[in-house]
């Protein structure tokens, strides 16, 4: 590898990125048209807004992230974690947080709303790529084998996951709490953990999540609308059968750009949630089959630039980054299409929601910025 090519960032990956986001844009130009007009009385509103509030500070600050050098992103770890839950916390307070659609996920900036838990996957990833960097090192005491080290390792990793959890749950945000758990569990095995610690891990996710959804009526209907819709056809399987239904009406090359949005009304979460269900009828299979495609070549491409990664610290922050888009995307599409039960994450880089859109071109920022110093397989 020359001088020249350090310096450069894997392109195919930002390629695959930037042509998801034109997808996006585009999706959310025709899909939102008829709801903005209803809602605003102007048709360009809410794509302008996602512009403004979520594209534009995303590729402002993912720039950001691409020239700051990585040792210092390491040494505001833990700084950006402890930021992370005291905004998750002023969810809770009385004129700084409020809900939507039953759940608390919000918080007040002025003219502008904020969504914490956006926030804390990406500072989660990087406090915990310089935490399992620091324990599990070439030179740290656990790596060397020292057998109370890695419980007492493990005893905090748990302890961490589960605060985070709990103020996540209390929200209630299960998905995101799934999600920020998947990433975690994964980070901490690539970290190079015992294999008897990441199986009690695993068990203990398994246990906690199935007495999650038995404790909680809500969730227990959303499984059961799942494995039988029709049970509840206009309840709690309402949004799941309108969104198959819109995405099986695309047909193999969809109805086109525009087609037929006065029709999406019926679905709740239209331009957030639920946007691949009018992203297929649009462009149909033949472009869903192409956008799974761009994620692919996305988690190719990352993992590529993580296992070739000299740096610890680096190598887990990109793994952690391409695991949590890449699994938030196939849980989104994989609800959808009804093949998973109904959860309530955005798809990324082509959801309306401007704190999600943000962070996931701030974190590929981030990756462009370590592909540089990475050796590439072209």
């Amino acid at each position: 590898m020359t001088k020249d090519q350090a310096k450069k960032p894997d392109l195919v990956l930002l390629a695959s990125v930037g042509a998801m986001l034109l997808l996006g844009i585009l999706i959310l130009s025709s899909a939102s048209a008829s709801l903005s007009q209803f809602k605003y009385d102007d048709s360009y509103y809410l794509i302008v807004h996602q512009l403004l509030m979520g594209i534009f500070p995303g590729l402002v600050f993912g720039f950001v992230a691409y020239k700051i050098p990585m040792e210092i992103v390491r040494r505001f770890a833990l700084p950006l974690l402890a930021a992370s839950v005291l905004f998750l916390i002023m969810i809770f307070v009385p004129g700084i947080g409020f809900a939507a659609g039953g759940a608390q996920r919000w918080i007040h900036l002025g003219v502008a709303t904020f969504q914490p838990s956006e926030f804390l996957k990406l500072a989660f990833i990087v406090y915990l790529a310089s935490w399992l960097a620091g324990r599990f090192g070439a030179a740290s005491p656990a790596r060397r084998g020292s057998k109370r080290e890695t419980r007492d390792n493990l005893a905090a990793f748990l302890v961490v996951v589960a605060l985070i959890g709990l103020l996540l749950i209390k929200q209630p945000d299960l998905s995101t709490f799934g999600i920020v758990a998947v990433v975690a569990f994964a980070m901490y095995f690539l970290a190079g953990t015992p294999l008897k610690h990441t199986a009690l891990i695993g068990l203990l996710g398994l246990g906690l999540l199935a007495l999650l959804v038995v404790t909680m009526p809500y969730r227990m209907q959303r499984l059961t609308s799942w494995l039988s819709p029709e049970s509840d056809p206009l309840g709690k399987g309402f949004q799941s059968n309108q969104a198959l239904i819109i995405v099986g009406s695309g047909g193999i090359f969809g109805q086109g750009l525009g087609s037929s949005s006065p029709k999406y009304t019926v679905l709740p979460e239209l331009i957030g949630d639920s946007v691949f269900a009018p992203f297929a009828h649009e462009i149909g299979f033949f472009g869903c089959l192409l956008l799974i495609a761009l994620f692919a070549v996305f988690a190719w491409r990352g993992f590529l630039v993580a296992r070739h990664c000299g740096d610890k610290f680096e190598s887990l922050v990109v793994y952690g980054v391409v695991i949590w888009i890449c699994l938030q995307a196939f849980i989104n599409i994989s609800s959808t299409a009804r093949l998973i039960p109904l959860s309530g994450v955005p798809l990324p880089f082509i959801s309306y929601g401007g704190t999600a859109m943000a962070m996931e071109l701030i974190a590929v920022g981030m990756v462009a910025n370590i592909s540089r110093r990475a050796p590439r397989e072209e």
